[in-house]
């Protein structure tokens, strides 16, 4: 699920930074449909507009890191 408006993120991400560096773009499919300036404005006006999970809301910026997280945990496993 939103694979094509990640991998769009993805395989644009240079020119994208070089536009909207700083701000979080709501993606579908293949278009920017809204830029904002914080993540609650992205989902408030998204969440108006479209129906939950079919828009990405992804944080424009430079590097893998943006768009890769690591997950630790204490638990234990046995």
């Amino acid at each position: 699920m939103l694979e094509k408006e990640f991998k769009y993120y993805v395989d644009h991400q240079d020119m994208l930074v070089e536009k909207y560096k700083g701000k979080h773009l709501v993606i579908i499919g293949e278009n920017i449909v809204g830029v904002f300036s914080t993540f609650d404005e992205a989902l408030y006006d998204s969440m108006k507009k479209y129906q939950p999970g079919t828009f990405l809301i992804q944080e424009c910026q430079p590097g893998e890191d943006n768009f890769t997280q690591t997950f630790h945990t204490r638990a234990v496993f046995a």
